[in-house]
């Protein structure tokens, strides 16, 4: 990842993993072969996008800019939750 991104490159990123993590929670998520999976694989698949969000969220660029960064941090806390719940 570039620090020459635009906070809307990040954000686009960022979009991705709510967009996995969001699924997952709603169980509607079919991608990464995610009917295969083991507990402990999706408990991981959810860990990685908390960890990718939390790298987004630091970039400075992205701190910088006054747009709202709500459902990134929700994201995190429903993927943490479902962590927890299902460990």
């Amino acid at each position: 990842m570039s620090n020459d991104f635009t906070a809307a490159k990040w954000y686009e990123i960022a979009d991705d993993s709510v967009n996995l993590i969001n699924g997952v929670n709603a169980g509607t998520w079919t991608g990464n072969d995610f009917a295969t999976l083991t507990q402990a694989e999706k408990n991981a698949l959810m860990q990685r996008n908390v960890d990718a969000l939390t790298v987004i969220l630091q970039q400075q660029v992205v701190i910088d800019d006054s747009g709202s960064k709500t459902s990134y941090t929700t994201a995190i806390t429903t993927a943490e939750t479902y962590i927890s719940n299902n460990s």
